[in-house]
């Protein structure tokens, strides 16, 4: 009983980096499922580049949350960390804008 309490609160207790892998592969993963849906929906490339930042908002959130803890525990002030994760976000936001407009101009669809 007391191994299994243990491993509960191990897991309840994440370092602030496995916290921000977790996060990030979760908000990347929703990116990744709204490009496919939206390259099977044949949305056009202006559409897809202003829907995609309100995509995904609660695995947007909790990555942005979980980069500001890591940051702030790093010593970074609660705005340098901020602007440090919206930056991280940005760039998600950009890259995935470019991958759709690469998969639409080749009509292709990206693997799993």
């Amino acid at each position: 009983m007391l191994l299994i309490t243990t491993l509960i609160l191990a897991v309840m207790v994440q370092s602030p980096s496995a916290t921000v892998d977790t996060t990030r592969a979760a908000f990347t993963k929703c990116l990744r499922t709204d490009m496919k849906k939206a390259l099977e929906a044949k949305m056009e490339e202006a559409e897809y580049e202003m829907q995609v930042k309100s995509n995904c908002a609660t695995e947007r959130d909790a990555f942005r949350k979980a980069v500001i803890a890591l940051g702030k525990s790093g010593g970074d002030s609660e705005k340098v960390a901020g602007e440090d994760a919206d930056m991280q976000i940005d760039d998600y936001h950009a890259n995935f804008t470019d991958k759709f407009k690469d998969y639409k101009s080749t009509n292709t669809m990206p693997g799993e």
